[in-house]
């Protein structure tokens, strides 16, 4: 069943964002489906700073996910060039003003990463923030948003430790940490491309634990995201 966000979201495309045109062609992701079966798409994002309002995008990567396996070959990655400097926010992120002399404008990033969203389901880790981000952006360059699903890795895992009684500490939920609890191993951090790799396996070792010899559906991976 097409949700009703989907298909408010065609209504009011009708005529007025043809770059959305492909993405609604394609269609909704089957919530109905087992994760190994519904394709999805890893997501990351590099920003200047955590408030939407002011902070921009600095990065964007994808990674497929289908028939349960990330698809390296079709990973992209894009700098994104914005107003004003870097900042102190380089100290986590790594990018510096140097680095954005071959960036491309978010309208342009943007518009190659919607073909990449048709029909898929995305996967984050912290995805309300990721989320926010992208849909201000897609806001501000196409006059609206979409109706995106995310499944969120770092809530899937915040749900699995509370109920085992664990104490949440500061650290415990950042992605390098709950890939340790899985057995995978440690990346460098705070690149988009390696985070989207990253929580893309996250997300596959999560599915794998919860479904055991069963079915996992999209929409429960979606329920413990939220």
């Amino acid at each position: 069943m097409v949700p009703s966000s989907f298909r408010f979201g065609l209504a009011r495309w009708r005529n007025q964002v043809p770059e959305y045109d492909h993405f609604y062609q394609v269609g909704a992701p089957q919530g109905s489906a087992d994760y190994r079966e519904q394709e999805m798409l890893a997501l990351d994002l590099e920003l200047t700073g955590l408030d939407v309002r002011q902070d921009a995008i600095l990065s964007i990567a994808t990674v497929p996910i289908i028939a349960g396996r990330l698809v390296l070959s079709d990973a992209w990655h894009q700098l994104v060039a914005f107003d004003g400097g870097v900042g102190q926010s380089a100290t986590i992120h790594g990018i510096h003003d140097r680095h954005l002399e071959d960036a491309v404008p978010l309208s342009e990033a943007l518009a190659t990463l919607l073909p990449k969203l048709a029909g898929r389901i995305l996967v984050c880790h912290h995805g309300g923030l990721d989320l926010g981000f992208l849909q201000s952006g897609l806001t501000a360059e196409f006059g609206q948003g979409l109706p995106l699903e995310v499944i969120d890795t770092l809530k899937i895992e915040q749900r699995r430790l509370e109920r085992q009684g664990t104490i949440l500490k500061s650290d415990t939920l950042k992605l390098a940490y709950c890939r340790r609890r899985y057995g995978l191993p440690d990346y460098p951090g705070h690149n988009a491309l390696t985070d989207a790799i990253a929580c893309g396996e996250l997300l596959l070792a999560q599915a794998s634990a919860l479904a055991g010899r069963g079915r996992l559906t999209i929409n429960e991976l979606l329920r413990l995201s939220r």
